[in-house]
């Protein structure tokens, strides 16, 4: 099997291999190295990669749809909250310690919840990137909400900060643990030590939103 991978170039001083959610290989490499310089690592960690790529984390979990009647859980920071539908007219989702929504929004009950997960994205995630940014002393150029499908979170060349819509649904530290990962990017754009240690002034117990987000994850990914 030929080992297709995507390079990275940066300003870093190390190069270091990642699989990706989505099973991708990424190489990140200084913008010195050359093609040889890389072909070498991949080779040399070529073993560690189709381990990781056959792991059955990187494959998709199937969980059951939404049908979106009364009785549903609906996950959001963490936790389940019931779902109920009712006759009265209520504008879209309706979130008072349950979730509501009107019987005659059924049929678009799916798009309803993603325009409202997207909202709730973009407050939770803005203020806290504004926050660890000014504490880091970094600046990024804007932060988007998307559809990131198997990353959770990316940091582009121009300094935009993307974050996946479905990061909502995971506990709140969990999500200022993807901020402080991107945000730590626009200082390290490698996984070194400097990175996380990086990442661990911002978020302390972040391993344990790491370890959560690979063994939970598969819960967010649900698209109803």
């Amino acid at each position: 099997m030929e080992l297709s991978y995507e390079v990275i170039y940066s300003d870093g001083k190390t190069l270091s291999i990642s699989v990706e959610r989505d099973r991708s290989v990424v190489v990140r490499a200084p913008s010195h190295a050359t093609e040889q310089q890389v072909q070498k690592a991949v080779e040399k960690k070529k073993l560690w990669i189709y381990q990781k790529l056959r792991h059955p984390q990187k494959y998709h979990v199937e969980v059951p749809k939404k049908e979106f009647v009364s009785g549903e859980s609906i996950l959001y920071l963490g936790k389940q909250y019931r779902l109920e539908v009712v006759d009265e007219e209520i504008e879209g989702v309706v979130f008072r310690g349950k979730f509501y929504i009107a019987r005659k929004d059924q049929p678009q009950a799916a798009a309803l919840f993603r325009a409202w997960y997207e909202q709730k994205a973009r407050e939770k995630i803005t203020p806290r990137a504004k926050v660890m940014a000014q504490n880091l002393g970094v600046a990024y150029n804007k932060i988007l909400i998307s559809d990131l499908k198997y990353r959770w979170g990316s940091c582009t060349l121009r300094d935009n900060l993307n974050f996946n819509w479905r990061l909502i649904k995971a506990p709140m530290r969990v999500i200022e643990y993807v901020v402080a990962h991107e945000l730590a990017h626009l200082i390290e754009p490698n996984h070194t030590p400097r990175f996380w240690n990086i990442v661990s002034i911002q978020v302390p117990r972040y391993k344990e939103a790491k370890k959560w987000l690979r063994e939970q994850g598969h819960e967010l990914e649900v698209d109803f």
